[in-house]
């Protein structure tokens, strides 16, 4: 047991509960499992979709070299973060309160719900839309808005049941969707060969090339991390949340994005002129099978986005015990009604850019301050309403706050730069985490010299 855990017992914390509720959680969960969900969670059409953005932009072998180092890139903060989570029983936005301050969480916790917000709408609309197709091929019927909101009513339904009910649905999803991951594969290179895959010719008027890909790729794991400690908090031990949150991730990722650059290269072979980002041309060329992994991996991936926000805004004050139940339908409800926006499809790349400006500053000094300034061991006072270590001034850490800002713009800063070498993940993420460890340290030394005079 960490001592994390140790001083979580202290202050009324039973080891034998789980809940949905504010707090930490007991752990359970075996490697395996921890897989399972993050396999399911990230085997989903947006991922898929973003991997047709890079092909025929760069070389599909090129593609798929990128997809792989990029995800085992951002793979490492998603796990990092994930472990603060196995180790504290505390949710990803519970764990702000640490660097932030116990009211500092508050913009951190809000800035989530609004990003994964974002991304139940997006996801809802594609699988609706995908939906819709299909019932206008088969029936000729149409209403993409309807099928859209009846997409999102079946992720809230699962989401009410809390993170026991998707621990059970994510793996049997997982399972599905490979089949049929499996068979798309098998379609594309039965009529086309490697060599002819590889020998694709680049359309440089796409405006793509390896930095940006590389950039998108790790700018996706990063969006991912801002659940990470939501379900790896329910992994048994530090290994199993490690490996299985690790390995799942990493998988599926790179499964659904080389599945999405292949999809693109097969339609391009085919001499199809499409657009990266529609799932429409991919359904059509590939059928009800296509189709029915769209839509499974939207009801997979959207049930965890929906816990997220509820889990967010549960553990925003220990003062207010909200109900998972009230508080599961306001938020299921907001976004049940937003899925009927289908105009926000053509906002993904500025909402995937808005993700990485928010939130790589966040898990840079989140890192930092938890394995390197607080050497992995925070107090139980961070369950505290009010007072305590985390309470800094008026419960507030301006200097987390600032590095937060300040890599915020120097992200925005960094996209704006005409053929950018370097991307901007990982300058920003290191850009924070430099800035946050020499503005905490510097801080020290003035209150040690004050101290000593």
């Amino acid at each position: 047991m960490s001592q994390v855990h140790l001083s979580l017992t202290k202050c009324g914390y039973n080891e034998q509960a789980e809940s949905d509720g504010y707090g930490p959680v007991k752990g359970t969960l075996s490697s395996y499992r921890i897989g399972m969900i993050w396999l399911a969670a990230n085997l989903v059409v947006t991922t898929l979709l973003t991997g047709t953005l890079f092909v025929p932009g760069v070389a599909w072998h090129i593609a798929l070299s990128l997809i792989i180092i990029g995800t085992v890139i951002g793979a490492s903060v998603l796990v990092l973060v994930g472990n603060m989570g196995t180790r504290t029983g505390l949710s990803t936005m519970g764990l702000t309160k640490g660097a932030f301050g116990l009211r500092g969480a508050y913009a951190t916790s809000m800035a989530n719900v609004i990003i994964l917000m974002g991304w139940s709408w997006v996801q809802a609309i594609l699988a609706g839309v995908t939906v819709n197709f299909l019932s206008a091929q088969l029936f000729g019927f149409s209403n993409p808005v309807l099928f859209s909101v009846l997409c999102q009513l079946l992720v809230v339904g699962l989401a009410i049941f809390g993170h026991a009910g998707i621990a059970r649905v994510e793996p049997w999803l997982a399972f599905v969707i490979l089949a049929i991951i499996a068979y798309v594969f098998f379609i594309a290179f039965s009529n086309f060969s490697l060599a002819q895959f590889e020998a694709l010719p680049i359309n440089a008027s796409l405006g793509w090339n390896e930095v940006g890909v590389l950039d998108v790729v790790i700018a996706t794991a990063i969006s991912w991390t801002v659940l990470s400690a939501e379900f790896n908090r329910l992994a048994k031990t530090q290994k199993a949340g490690v490996l299985g949150s690790g390995i799942g991730y990493v998988i599926s990722t790179v499964l659904s994005m080389s599945l999405g650059a292949t999809l693109m290269g097969y339609l391009t072979l085919q001499g199809n002129a499409v657009n990266g980002f529609d799932p429409i041309e991919i359904v059509n060329a590939f059928g009800i099978p296509l189709a029915m992994a769209i839509f499974l991996s939207v009801i997979a991936t959207n049930t965890m986005v929906v816990y997220g926000m509820v889990s967010s805004v549960i553990n925003l004050t220990p003062n207010r015990k909200w109900s998972f139940m009230k508080v599961a339908l306001v938020i299921g409800a907001i976004s049940v009604a937003g899925s009927s926006w289908l105009a926000m499809l053509d906002k993904f790349t500025e909402f995937l850019t808005l993700i990485g400006a928010l939130f790589v500053p966040v898990f840079a000094i989140m890192i930092a301050d938890y394995y390197w300034l607080k050497k992995a061991s925070y107090h139980q006072d961070i369950l505290l309403g009010k007072g305590g270590r985390y309470w800094y001034q008026k419960g507030v850490n301006l200097l987390a706050v600032l590095t937060w800002l300040g890599g915020f713009l120097f992200s925005l800063w960094l996209v704006n730069i005409p053929n950018n070498m370097f991307g901007v993940t990982l300058p920003t993420f290191i850009f924070s985490f430099v800035a946050y460890i020499a503005s905490m340290k510097s801080k020290a030394r003035l209150v040690g010299e004050r101290v000593a005079h």
